[in-house]
Order: C-alpha cells, then structure tokens, then sequence
C-alpha cells in the first residue's frame, strides 16, 4: 500500500475527523506531524531498530505530568509514520484504521494512558 504525501496526510485528517470531539477539543495546542519514518534519534530513545519502527509518537508532557507553575516550554506533538504504517496493510480501508488506531494510541499518551490500558480498551 503507497499513497502520495497529500491522500496520506487526507487520510490522517480523516482519522482525527473521527475523534470524539471531546476528545479533540483537547488538542488544540498539539501538533500532528505526519513524517516518512522515525528518526535516528527518535528510534534510539524509543530503543528501537528501523526493522521494528513504530508507527507514531507523542513527545511531549502528558496532561497528568503537566504543572500550572511549569508550563511546556514547547507543544507537544503527535507523530504519524507514514512508510511503516502503508508497509503493514494491504488496503486503503485497512490503511485508513490502522491510521486511526495510531493517532487514538497516540493522543491515549497525551492524556497519560499507558499501553497496558489501551489494550484494556483495545487499540494494541
């Protein structure tokens, strides 16, 4: 599965589209980045390999660690890995949940959920 830069970045939109938006309204001052691949850097601290990348990433403060004294020096942002995510599925349909999965799992860390809950709640 390939999609240009622009459909790739339409279906993540379409994904976000799908959040709640109770949920969405909390984004507002986070940043959603959609990029090739991981970094480097991002695999390292993630202690991964580019053979097992990940699909997206939060870096940032999550709510429950956030102070009213210590606010964020800068906003968070929510990564989505296109070329991971497109080498895992076979179809735009399946493309398109997979997406949506990885921005829920992603916002989920925003929020301070841990990955053990959202298998609870079924986004492993």
């Amino acid at each position: 599965m390939k999609l240009t830069e622009k459909d790739f970045d339409q279906a993540v939109q379409r994904a976000i589209d799908r959040i709640p938006a109770e949920i969405r309204e909390h984004l507002e001052n986070v940043s959603i980045t959609v990029q090739k691949r991981a970094s480097r850097e991002m695999l390292k601290e993630l202690g991964m390999t580019p053979d097992d990348p990940p699909l997206g990433l939060y870096e940032g403060a999550s709510l429950p660690e956030r102070s009213i004294l210590e606010p964020p020096l800068y906003p968070d942002t929510i990564f989505i890995f296109q070329e991971p995510l497109e080498q895992m599925c076979r179809t735009r349909e399946e493309l398109e949940r997979e997406i949506e999965i990885t921005v829920v799992h992603e916002i989920a860390h925003f929020f301070g959920i841990d990955d053990e809950r959202l298998a609870e709640l079924g986004y492993d």
